[in-house]
């Protein structure tokens, strides 16, 4: 049972783990450097236990120690119980959800590792938005994307916005990087993968007619809102895709494309 801390000093030592969480820069450096990320919210915690990430320690108002009571009476690590006066001082905003655990990163696998299991994967280049993250990884969890592989300049799954929009979802689907982008790519055909890229442009061929979910493998690239994917990433794909579009509107956000393609990959998906 872990042992509950009453703490009533925004300056104490072993509160490090929060402190400046409004700071991105700070906690994009911080978090990865130190081993940890910030799991927000009662659900959200749950399911990084679950998907078995290890507690460094916990932050609760009081009134969450009810709540989280079975979590408690299992953590190995210390809860803090503080006013949430003092959890705003220390986080620099307002914990609406009353419960905050810094959480122990695990080692990333190899993209290898994970495309030798996988049919169906999300490849994002230069998403740097945490929302959009969060947001494609809840898509690819709810609709069955087996993996996703991250150009070395995507933004952290693990970063606090990113997993609060997720809900928890990037750790239920496993992630690599990939470090050389985007030769890199290379790794994804070799295994068996047709390079599927997402874009607006004219020239790309409808979703539907491309039909993927035929595709005995298929990896779907994806580019940052706004930019798209760059002229090398689409020169390494095998075929351009497109949502077809109505009313004049010409592209979708990141987010949503993601998840109408996604539906679209899997969609008529053979069982096991």
């Amino acid at each position: 049972m872990a042992e509950l801390l009453t703490v009533d000093d925004p300056d104490d030592p072993r509160l490090h783990d929060y402190t400046g969480l409004t700071d991105v820069e700070l906690r994009r450096r911080r978090e990865p450097e130190e081993g940890l990320f910030i799991a927000e919210g009662e659900k959200v915690i749950r399911r990084a236990l679950n998907a078995g990430y290890g507690m460094r320690s916990m932050l609760l108002s009081a009134k969450w120690v009810d709540v989280m009571r079975d979590v408690i009476d299992e953590a190995p690590a210390p809860v803090y119980v503080v006013d949430p006066a003092l959890a705003e001082r220390v986080t620099g905003y307002h914990v609406h959800r009353g419960a905050l655990a810094s959480m122990r990163r695990e080692p990333l696998p190899a993209a290898g590792d994970l495309l030798a299991a996988a049919r169906r994967v999300a490849v994002m280049e230069s998403v740097n938005d945490h929302t959009n993250i969060g947001a494609i990884f809840r898509s690819a969890a709810a609709l069955g994307m087996d993996a996703v592989l991250l150009s070395p300049d995507c933004a952290d799954p693990l970063y606090r916005r990113s997993v609060k929009v997720s809900m928890g979802a990037v750790f239920s689907v496993p992630y690599a990087r990939l470090g050389d982008w985007p030769r890199d790519l290379r790794t994804v055909r070799e295994a068996g993968f047709r390079l599927l890229a997402l874009t607006p442009g004219e020239d790309a061929v409808p979703l539907d007619e491309a039909a993927p979910h035929r595709l005995e493998r298929v990896a779907l690239m994806l580019g940052a809102e706004g930019e798209g994917l760059s002229a090398r990433a689409l020169r390494a794909a095998d075929t351009r895709v497109r949502i077809p579009m109505a009313h004049g509107v010409d592209s979708l956000n990141v987010g949503a494309a993601a998840a109408v393609a996604f539906y679209a990959v899997t969609s008529g998906r053979p069982q096991p």
